[in-house]
């Protein structure tokens, strides 16, 4: 009996230990990402500085401050909000007062605001540079008869409205009827502690397959 018991224990024993690494991988992998996630916290909340003169996609997250004038042109995203449903953010055209040009995303509206006319105008905005990952494979083209995007496709914007290929996410509201989404953390994934969950229930599974196994080995040699 104990020769037949052998096999499965080694199994049992192996098994159980390889998923416990995995777990233990994912905790030290938790920890990791929310480090990084504290700092990505910190930056986007730290003061805000003048928008530099030379901008690379390295300082996504900056938080900035700029003076300047909104323009009347605007872009609707197409997204949708926890609790509050669909909607559009409002990507629109931002002349900054030294004569540069770049995309400023003013926040959400619901569907029926969608063509309400917005003042633009002068206006002091604080937000953060962002470049969005938006856009993937399978996100549909725009449907610029109706002027709804799928996501915030920096360059193509930016040709439309004539701008840099730089965005601006206010931080506060820039107008009546726009909430503003400022840019946080939110869309980062960190899945770590449910793979974690995974690897560590799996052992259990294992270890009760294993006892039942090697039970049954016992009642068929009594």
């Amino acid at each position: 009996m104990i020769k037949r018991m052998i096999g499965p224990i080694l199994m049992g024993v192996i098994g159980i230990a390889i998923l416990l690494w995995l777990g233990t991988w994912q905790v030290k992998r938790l920890a990791w990402k929310e480090g990084i996630l504290a700092e990505i916290t910190a930056e986007i909340k730290a003061d805000p500085v003048p928008v530099p003169t030379m901008i690379s996609t390295d300082m996504k997250y900056l938080p900035v401050t700029a003076t300047g004038t909104i323009g009347q042109e605007e872009l609707h995203v197409l997204v949708s909000r926890l609790d509050i449903g669909a909607g559009y953010r409002v990507i629109a055209p931002f002349e900054l007062d030294d004569g540069r040009r770049v995309l400023l995303d003013r926040g959400f509206i619901k569907p029926e605001a969608k063509d309400v006319f917005r003042a633009g105008g002068p206006a002091t905005i604080t937000g953060n540079l962002h470049w969005p990952d938006d856009m993937n494979s399978a996100t549909p083209d725009p449907d610029m008869s109706e002027n709804i995007w799928f996501g915030r496709d920096i360059a193509a914007m930016a040709t439309v409205l004539d701008t840099a290929e730089v965005l601006i996410v206010a931080r506060a509201d820039t107008g009546e009827g726009i909430e503003a989404m400022p840019v946080g953390i939110e869309g980062i994934k960190n899945d770590h502690l449910g793979y974690a969950i995974t690897w560590f229930s799996l052992a259990l599974v294992w270890l009760g397959m294993t006892l039942f196994l090697l039970w049954r080995i016992k009642t068929r040699t009594v």
